[in-house]
């Protein structure tokens, strides 16, 4: 896994997402990732993509642990990743963080992302 320093705690807000791109592993391109200091004052981080329809889950709305997308009211766990609300059907990617010395360091899934039609990275 590749693991890369995003942000400092301190730097976040509750309940609003920041967008990172990433980058990856020898010059491969990573999917952008997102991070957001939960309600539930935990650090999360998911792939930023929406994976109904190109749309980046920053842009949306965070209540409790769950990211609604801007563009069609998708909703998915911040935890787990797993869509609570269609139209999504697939759920998004999610990324362990670990917090030191207040960096928020990202470990970046190696998994395949689940990304909307017509959108590669």
């Amino acid at each position: 896994m590749t693991r890369v320093a995003v942000c400092q705690l301190a730097d976040l807000v509750e309940a609003e997402p920041v967008r990172f791109e990433p980058g990856g592993p020898e010059g491969r391109q990573s999917p952008p990732i997102l991070v957001v200091l939960a309600e539930d004052g935990e650090v999360y981080s998911i792939d930023d993509t929406c994976t109904h329809q190109e749309a980046s889950l920053s842009d949306g709305w965070v209540e409790g642990c769950e990211i609604e997308c801007p563009l069609h009211a998708s909703r998915f766990s911040l935890k787990t990743g797993q869509v609570d609300a269609l139209p999504a059907t697939k759920p998004v990617r999610t990324h362990a963080v670990t917090i030191e010395a207040g960096t928020v360091y990202v470990e970046l899934s190696e998994e395949r992302p689940n990304l909307p039609p017509g959108v590669s990275f």
